[in-house]
Formats: structure tokens, C-alpha cells, sequence
């Protein structure tokens, strides 16, 4: 079998020879996306470029998923693929991120030639200070979209709206000044948040899927579409409206009344501040899935940390933007509020329409779940807002468990000693979503932990 070479390593590409040089490859990894916010890395070539392959097989992706999960901060989420030259089959990682410093096993490091030297100090916090300085976040980046790009049929509903909101005073109808007007754009190219929110670009993507039951097992639909954030808006809320039951309401004069089992305007505020909140260098995308008991809305963005949603329920805290250019926008169509009531809005439609809905926090995002009417008739009337327990929240609510956390539940059915490490290996999870599933299960009484922490097991107290 003859050797194939595939050129010398740069700045941006990394070989190893296997697997083995896992930690390696997590520190080139990092010093790449610090000096250069993306690159490649191949398993099974040598430094000189030499093919040599490498052993290629479910596990082997899952370990060089779960490391590059575990070990670099902040999260990113690579593209992990085998590729083949030759005959020999490689491992190809392609990752990008505009979050820096990243860190690899908590230190930062940067490339230099094919070198991954530890990042100076001078360098790492300079970097923290242009990624916590606004001015430099990834919505005011320029993008390579320009006017011509905008989704014109979008652009017009979205300024008539503003318009008919009373929001926007000034009378231009051209694209162009308009978007200036909004600070979208820099000279003829539009920022990031402009492309989002206008144009039928990559930045955003929309996943939506039904079930065939409450578990993510069997799908009966699934889709997938690209977009502007108002054109992906609308779209969900019609996936949803068609997904629904609907019942009919008979009043006076014979006159009919189609309601929901879930409240539109619940609906579509989830919708749309699931786009305006999202990290969109994360590589992630928006989700909506229909089960037979609930619908989910899932938001690629962590919830603000040592924030809770209660927080924002019961009023008490100050709006925390992630993406002020595509929030502010929003507000003057109406389609978003800038006093972060938005969660307290949905909590109190939910409430009035007697439909149960929860925010849960995830490591990496955060869903609204709304329950449907042929789920649990028993808890039809009462609203259930986060899964901390608010006050208003009545002591005999069953305890709900998102789908990973109802797997781990099994696992640990079948092997009170299992490991978090084994739970994660069998849920193609990182150790860290394991634990913190983990540990928002015995904040709410369903296990504990007995005895020592490498010999004790786990109990399940109540289901």
C-alpha cells in the first residue's frame, strides 16, 4: 500500500498520529482557535504529513467528542467526520469559534508556527477584554452579506410593523438608509446581526421534528431550514399552529372560538426570544420538537449565569442582552420587549389558558416546554414555571425530568453503582451535562448519593 502525503502542518492544521495523542491534539485544538478562530485537525497522519490512518469506529469518535467537550472552555462544537486518502481512513475535526481565549485543560495557549506555546498573560487578558467589550462581540462583526442579499418580502413586513408598532419615526422606505439608520450595516456589507436578521444566509438554522411518542426515539417529521431570523420566526410558529389541537368554543349568536391547547402568544414569544438570546457562535441550532405530551423550544444559549428564570418571572432583574443589535431591532417591530419580561409574559399566558409550561436550564442552552392537553389531565389547570419550585408552584406537582435526565434514571435502576463517566460514555454526553442533570435530579429529591464517592452507589428516593 503506498504512502499518500498531504503537505506540511501550518498554523491552522494539525496532524497526529492517533488517538492516543488526545491531549496534544485538545491543545493545538485551542492555540489554533485563539490565534486564528479555526482550523483542522486530522488523527492518523504524521507531522510531516504522511498518512498512516487511524483506527476508525463509533467509540473512537465518541472519545475525541467527549475530549473535546471536557477539556476546553468556553464550549464549541466541532464538525467530527472520517475522511479517507488512499485507502487509509483518518479522523478529520473541524472547528471554529470567535469566543477567545479558549482554554485547554484550564490553561490558554496560541499557535505560533506548528508550536502551541501557553498564551501570555498581557495577550490573555486583552482577549478578555475584547470579548467582553461589545464593540468586538460576533452580531457587530461585518459579514459578507451586502444589501443585495436582504430578503427584500421580509425586510417590508418587518418595517411595516415597526411602522404600525409606532417604534420607527423616521420616514425612509430605502433598504439601505434604513438599515444604516439601525446600525446594521457597514458600508455596503451588513453586520452579522443585519445578515441574521434579514437575509436567507447560514447564520441561522432551524431543526424541527415530531415524535411519535414523549421519548426521542421514533420521529414521524423532520426538517431542517436555513434563513433570516423573521422568516425561521415564522415558519416555527406555523409548525407549531399545525401540530396543535385545536378545540372549538361555541358563544352567543352561534359564533366560534378555535383555541389552542397551547397560547399562541406563549408560542411566539418563545420563538423569537429563542433567536434573539441565542449564541450564534456556537454552532448549534434553533430547535422545535413536538412530542405527544409537550413541545419543546430549544434555544442555543446558555441561560446568564448566576441568573435563575424565576428571577425574570417574578420581575426582579434587569434585561441581560446577549445580542442587543438583533434584540433592539426586534423591539421596534414589537416582536420583542427590551424589559426581560419575556418569560414572565409566557408564565402569565400559560396560566390564563391553564396550559402547564416549564423553563429548564441546560449546560449549553435553555428550553421552554410547553405541555399539551392530553397530557396528565389531572395537571391541565395549573402552571408550573421553573423546575426550581417558585413559591406559587403547588407542593403536589409530580416531578418532571427532562429526557436525559429520565435516561440516567434508568441507568441507575439497572446499576445503583454506575459512574457518571460510564452514564456519559453510554449517553454520548460530556462528564459535565452528566453531573449537572445529575445534580439538579438530588436537588429536587429524585436520588442521593450513598455512601463514599468512589465506592458508594446511587438511591433513587422518588420518581
Amino acid at each position: 500500500m503506498s504512502l499518500v502525503n498531504i503537505g506540511p502542518e501550518t498554523e491552522t492544521i494539525e496532524y497526529k498520529k492517533s488517538i492516543g495523542e488526545m491531549k496534544e491534539a485538545i491543545l493545538s485544538i485551542v492555540a489554533i482557535l485563539n490565534k486564528h478562530q479555526k482550523g483542522k485537525l486530522y488523527f492518523g497522519v504524521k507531522n510531516d504529513g504522511t498518512v498512516i490512518g487511524q483506527i476508525v469506529n463509533e467509540e473512537s469518535l465518541r472519545k475525541v467528542s467527549q475530549a473535546i467537550g471536557n477539556h476546553i472552555v468556553p464550549s464549541i462544537y466541532p464538525e467530527i467526520k472520517v475522511v479517507t486518502f488512499g485507502e487509509r481512513n483518518c479522523i478529520e475535526v473541524s472547528f471554529e469559534g470567535s469566543r477567545c481565549p479558549y482554554l485547554a485543560y484550564n490553561v490558554p495557549r496560541i499557535r505560533m508556527a506548528d508550536e502551541d506555546l501557553v498564551m501570555d498573560q498581557n495577550t490573555y487578558e486583552e482577549m478578555i477584554r475584547k470579548r467582553d467589550d461589545t464593540r468586538y462581540s460576533w452580531e457587530r462583526q461585518v459579514s459578507e452579506y451586502t444589501i443585495g442579499d436582504i430578503d427584500q418580502e421580509a425586510f417590508c413586513k418587518y418595517l411595516q410593523k415597526a411602522r404600525d408598532a409606532g417604534r420607527l419615526s423616521f420616514e425612509e422606505t430605502d433598504i439601505k438608509t434604513v438599515l444604516d439608520k439601525l446600525e446594521l450595516t457597514k458600508g455596503k456589507y451588513l453586520l452579522n446581526a443585519g445578515a441574521a436578521l434579514f437575509c436567507d444566509s447560514g447564520l441561522n438554522e432551524l431543526q424541527m421534528a415530531k415524535f411519535a411518542s414523549n421519548e426521542r426515539l421514533t420521529f414521524t417529521d423532520i426538517r431542517r431550514f436555513t434563513g433570516s431570523i423573521i422568516e425561521l420566526a415564522q415558519k416555527a410558529e406555523q409548525y407549531i399552529i399545525d401540530a396543535m389541537d385545536w378545540r372549538v368554543e361555541i358563544g352567543g349568536g352561534l359564533s366560534r372560538r378555535e383555541i389552542p391547547e397551547v397560547p399562541m402568544d406563549a408560542v411566539r414569544e418563545a420563538i423569537i426570544n429563542s433567536f434573539g438570546h441565542k449564541q450564534f457562535d456556537s454552532g448549534q441550532s434553533n430547535e422545535i420538537a413536538i412530542f405527544k405530551n409537550r413541545i419543546e423550544i430549544y434555544n442555543p444559549g446558555a441561560f446568564p449565569a448566576g441568573v435563575s428564570p424565576e428571577t425574570f418571572i417574578e420581575g426582579k432583574s434587569r434585561p441581560i442582552r446577549r445580542n442587543p443589535l438583533i434584540t433592539r431591532t426586534l423591539y421596534y417591530s414589537k416582536d420583542m420587549e427590551s424589559f426581560a419580561t419575556g418569560l414572565m409574559r409566557i408564565s402569565t399566558a400559560c396560566k390564563e389558558a391553564g396550559c402547564r409550561v416549564e423553563f429548564e436550564q441546560q449546560p449549553y442552552g435553555f428550553v421552554v416546554i410547553f405541555y399539551r392537553r392530553n397530557d396528565d389531565i389531572s395537571s391541565v389547570n395549573r402552571t408550573v414555571v421553573p423546575k426550581t419550585s417558585l413559591k406559587t408552584t403547588p407542593k403536589a406537582s409530580p416531578i418532571s425530568m427532562n429526557e436525559t435526565q429520565k435516561r440516567i434514571l434508568k441507568m441507575i435502576k439497572n446499576n445503583p453503582k454506575v459512574t457518571q463517566k460510564e452514564i456519559a460514555e453510554e449517553l454520548n454526553l460530556t462528564v459535565r451535562a452528566v453531573k449537572l442533570s445529575m445534580k439538579s435530579m438530588s436537588e429536587k429529591g429524585v436520588i442521593k448519593r450513598i455512601g463514599a464517592p468512589r465506592s458508594g452507589e446511587w438511591e433513587i428516593t422518588e420518581v
